[in-house]
């Protein structure tokens, strides 16, 4: 009797903590952009559209698309799971859009002020997280459309998919990260803001990273 009031006490606190951090992403995801627009007021040149869409695709966007498979934290957890699966491909598809515009703004930007492209590390992974990003939404068409992938299992691909899927996320992340570090970022915000923000970059990443591979060891289980 004991034995089972601590493991629905443990069960209780495990589901409480995962909802917490659930509610903190999703907090986060809609508190960062914000103030992103708040400091690059965007409309008031081409560089100010950057900063803005980028926070947009991979803070909000991508986010708020992963988050529809929580247990504890999806805005729409009692719609069947093929719902959910197309609005999250809606969302990756605003993602990359959102991605493809501000590496666009950036680039015409640099254009107009004769600077060169892609010359620091945010602008290199930047590029190559808006191509991943890409990638990662077309290879995504099979899981809605399984026969376009003929030979493969729906659970293969989709163990696939949550695993790049990941790694597109953390990109992302590491993105904006570097993105804070930049000669506009750090003249806009300093001292204990500065890290203030640079958290919510990375305190997103690791809830993401620890509900995608939580879910995996859960399927894991079940199949053990």
């Amino acid at each position: 009797m004991t034995h089972n009031k601590e493991a629905e006490s443990e069960a209780w606190f495990y589901g409480f903590t995962k909802a917490v951090s659930a509610g903190l992403a999703h907090l986060i995801s809609v508190a960062f952009p914000v103030f992103i627009a708040f400091l690059s007021r965007p409309g008031t040149s081409w560089f100010s559209w950057h900063p803005f869409l980028m926070t947009v695709a991979f803070s909000f966007l991508m986010t708020e698309a992963i988050l529809l498979f929580s247990p504890h934290g999806s805005l729409i957890r009692r719609f069947p799971h093929k719902t959910k699966g197309r609005v999250h491909w809606i969302l990756q598809i605003l993602c990359g859009s959102c991605a493809v515009l501000g590496l666009a703004a950036i680039s015409y930007n640099k254009y107009l002020n004769g600077k060169a492209h892609f010359t620091s590390w945010h602008g290199l992974l930047g590029l190559i997280t808006v191509c991943v990003v890409c990638v990662q939404s077309l290879a995504a068409v099979p899981l809605i459309y399984h026969s376009l992938a003929k030979g493969w299992s729906l659970a293969k691909l989709k163990r696939y998919h949550a695993a790049s899927g990941l790694v597109t996320f953390l990109l992302g992340s590491t993105s904006l990260l570097l993105g804070l570090c930049s000669s506009w970022f750090t003249a806009s915000v300093e001292g204990y803001a500065w890290y203030l923000a640079a958290i919510c970059p990375a305190l997103s990443a690791v809830i993401i990273m620890n509900q995608v591979s939580s879910a995996y060891v859960a399927k894991k289980r079940l199949q053990s």
